[in-house]
Order: structure tokens, then sequence, then C-alpha cells
């Protein structure tokens, strides 16, 4: 291993990574300075191989990557038959309370554990995290402590946490070497519930957002796993993606940017994919838990990623550094969308084809509050009609109260709620089209009546097509007249 741990001279520190790159080909493990301020690994999925590393054993703020780690636990929590997928979980004010990116829920709102999840794991929901953590564990403190005593049970010797969510903590750390090992776990452990970490996009009233993974439809076998962002950390992801039976994991943190981020996932996972005529004289790296751990601080990137050179501090949902692409989706701005004619442009210099594709349209998958709901039900929500968010950038117009509006004439557009779209006068035909339906207040009405089993939560196909003349049964209110709860105290860190 070539180490430059002693030097501070990034310059040094780079010429010494280009060396070892150059010498050692896919293989090379570099360690280098926190001035370089990143840090990458790769490994097979199923044997644990580490095919690169670079700096992947020092400690980093994970930011969102932590609730890779918070699923777990729920779905250990599952498998122990301590809770279930329909279990209801109420937004406690300390959820409510959470910094964006959230889902906006009024206290009291109750939530599935299987609708939490996926709002977690596509939105990155910093309140769903919060709503599983007092569920499950009774307290944060006590779910962090569960999450700390987990991790260390699966290897994971650098990772510590104090919150669900990784918003900024100093004692909240892992390394790529340890979120590589909690990816690997999650792939043997629990492959049935894989949906969780790659779903396209969540559909929640008219609102559709996408994944904020943009390797997820656009790079050939990616499915999953998890993006995080906070000015300490810079832009980290855990990407995995699968190609002739062959699995590989893929960890960067530190990255600029969402768009260097996406990049430097792509290349890493295309490298390990290609086929190199002299690998076998690769030196071995060992198995991803045989790494040796570094014992140091982690860096903290806050004046690179949020300081005053920058037009506006970096966020997870706003990345300055992402452009408009042709086709854009109906979220229309931000990481979750495919806003990345700059990754491509890039991607065309040093490669002979691009990696990552133009983004193509994608089902959502139907997100709700309340008890789950019947495949009919499901379908009625996944046919109201989508609305455009604005494009980056431009703040969202405000909607008229209903006071101001003319008498007799309905709303025709939801209204939102920090997110949290109103379905009380948005119109929705059945799927199959024989009878006319109307979502009120969240509950579904018609003339006749019908029931369906309630589908499984872990299952990506959740729109079922209704019958002819079936009516899908009530479901519970969403509130949506509850005051939004007011935001903690502005701070220079993002999620």
């Amino acid at each position: 291993m070539l180490c430059s741990q002693g030097f501070r001279a990034p310059v040094l520190g780079f010429v010494l990574k280009s060396i070892a790159a150059g010498a050692l080909g896919l293989g090379a493990v570099v360690v280098v300075t926190p001035a370089h301020a990143s840090s990458s690994i790769l490994i097979d999925a199923d044997s644990g191989k580490v095919l690169r590393a670079e700096n992947a054993t020092y400690p980093w703020y994970p930011a969102s990557t932590t609730k890779l780690m918070t699923l777990y636990v729920t779905l250990s929590a599952v498998r122990d038959h301590r809770i279930n997928f329909d279990t209801l979980f109420p937004v406690s004010p300390n959820a409510a309370a959470q910094s964006p990116t959230k889902m906006g829920f009024p206290t009291g709102t109750q939530v599935t554990v299987d609708n939490a999840l996926k709002m977690m794991m596509v939105k990155s929901a910093n309140d769903m995290a919060v709503l599983l953590a007092e569920g499950i564990g009774g307290s944060i403190d006590d779910f962090a402590q569960e999450m700390t005593d987990t991790a260390h049970r699966l290897g994971m010797s650098e990772s510590n946490f104090v919150n669900p969510n990784g918003l900024p903590a100093d004692g909240q750390i892992m390394s790529a070497r340890d979120l590589a090992i909690l990816a690997r776990a999650l792939i043997r452990e629990f492959p049935e519930y894989s949906s969780y970490w790659h779903i396209p996009a969540i559909k929640w009233g008219r609102r559709v957002v996408r994944n904020y993974n943009p390797l997820l439809g656009r790079y050939a076998g990616a499915d999953g796993m998890k993006t995080g962002f906070i000015c300490a950390s810079g832009f980290n992801i855990v990407a995995t993606a699968t190609r002739d039976n062959k699995q590989l994991i893929a960890v960067v943190l530190g990255a600029p940017s969402s768009t260097a981020r996406a990049i430097k996932a792509a290349e890493l996972l295309e490298g390990g994919f290609s086929q190199r005529p002299l690998s076998w004289l690769t030196p071995s790296l060992g198995t991803v838990d045989a790494l040796t751990p570094i014992d140091a601080a982690p860096p903290n990137l806050k004046d690179a990623m949020c300081g005053p050179h920058r037009k506006r501090p970096a966020t997870e949902e706003d990345d300055p550094d992402a452009l408009p692409l042709n086709g854009a989706s109906a979220d229309g701005g931000g990481e979750g969308s495919p806003q990345f004619s700059v990754l491509l442009s890039a991607l065309r210099a040093p490669t002979p084809k691009n990696l990552l594709l133009d983004a193509g349209p994608v089902t959502p998958v139907v997100v709700y509050t309340g008890p789950t709901r019947s495949p009919a039900q499901v379908a009625m929500l996944a046919a109201v009609p989508e609305a455009a968010d604005p494009p980056a950038g431009k703040k969202k117009a405000k909607h008229r109260p209903e006071a101001t509006k003319p008498a007799g004439v309905k709303a025709a557009a939801a209204k939102s709620v920090d997110g949290a779209p109103d379905t009380k006068t948005t119109a929705a035909k059945p799927v199959d089209g024989k009878s006319a339906a109307k979502l009120v207040d969240g509950k579904a009405k018609d003339d006749k009546a019908a029931t369906g089993a309630a589908p499984h939560p872990a299952s990506p196909k959740l729109a079922a097509t209704p019958a002819a003349g079936a009516k899908p049964e009530a479901a519970a209110a969403t509130p949506n007249s509850v005051a939004k709860p007011k935001p903690p105290a502005a701070s220079n860190f993002q999620q």
C-alpha cells in the first residue's frame, strides 16, 4: 500500500496517487492526506473482495447514507417480528421539526413502516427516519445506540451514530469501508426487500419525486442504493450495479458536487466490470472487512462546500453544479431529477462511450399516510394527475387561500404543506374507466362497494387494476389543515 499520511501538501498527494494508479492499475490502494478530501472503495458484493480503495478507512461524516443503517435496523426489526410493514407510527413534534429534506407531515400524522421506508430512501426524508427511530427504539438515543451496536456486530468498527438521518453531528461517523460492509449486508441478508433501495421515484398526491441517485435508470445495471450530503461531508453516494450475475458496490465520499459524485461512482463501477488483460498482475487487496481502520478525526469540508466562495451553499436537493437536461422529469429540478448535462459532457472526454444514458420515463411507487390500503385504493391514488414542480432555483408560487376563490369554483390542484399535497378536491378516474370516483379528504367515495386485500408492502408493484364496478374501501384521511411546525434555527448544514 502506498501511503502519504505524513505529508500535507495536496500536490504531493496527487503525484503519489497518479504514480500508484499508473503502476498498479485498477487495484491501486491510495491513502492520501485530508487535503485531498475524498474517499472511495469498490468491492465485489458476493465475495467482499476489494477491487479498488482510496482513503477507504478514513473516518467520514456519512450524511444521508446513514439512512442505510436505519433501513437495516428497521428490516431487522421486521425479521425479528418486533414490527411489521403495516405497523403505524405517528409523526412526533421532534420528527416534524427535522430540517429538510423532509415530507413535512403535521404532528400526529400516522405513516406505515412500509411508506416511511419508501419516503426515507427516495426523498431522503429526515422526518421519516426519526419516525422510524422513535417507533422502533422508543427514542432517538436508544435507536442510535442500536444502530451503533448493530454496526459493530457487522464489523463496521469505525461507525458511530447519534441520529437516524445523518443530519450534522460530531459523533455521526462512518467510513467508505464501513458503508461497503453495510451495503453488502443489506444485499445478502434482505434480498427480498431490495426494492427499497432501487425505487426510481415516489408519487405523493400529485407530486412525483425522483430518487436522488442519478445512476438508477441511467447507468447500465444500476440497482441501488443511497446518496447523502451535508456541508461537512461533501457529496456522498453508495451505488450498486449488477451485470452478468456480478454485483459491485461503489462508495464515494467527499465529492465536490453531485455531478462529480455520479461520475466517480460510474467510473469505479465501469472499471470493475471491465475485463483487463493484465488484471492477474494486480496485487490482491484482500476483503473489505480486512482493511485496517485509521485512527483520525473526520475531515470537515464545510468551508469548501458551503463557504463564501460559492454563490450559494451546496445542498442535496439543489446542486449548483448541475445544469438542465432535455427531457427533464416532472419534479423539474434538484439532485433527484435528470439534470446532468455537465456529467454527460465530462464523461465523453475520458471514456470511449457515455457511461450514463439520458433519463427516461419512470413509473413512480405510490406512497400515502394512514393505514395500508387495498390495491384498488392505491390504483386510484396512482391515477391522480401528476403536477410538475418549478425548475430548480425558482420558488413555488403560493396557492390562493380558499376564501379568495370565486364561489362555486373548486380547487384544480392540491395545496402543499411543506411537500405534502392535499387531495381534498382532486378527482381521479378508476383504472377500469367504468365509474367515476373522487378522493375527498383522502377517502375514496363511489356508489358501489368492494373489498380487496392489502398488497405486500415490500412489493414495488403496488398499483393494481380494480375489477369493473368495484369500489375501494374507505381509507384514513390525511391531516392537511394542521399548522406547519416551525423549522429549527437556520444552519450552514443542509441535508
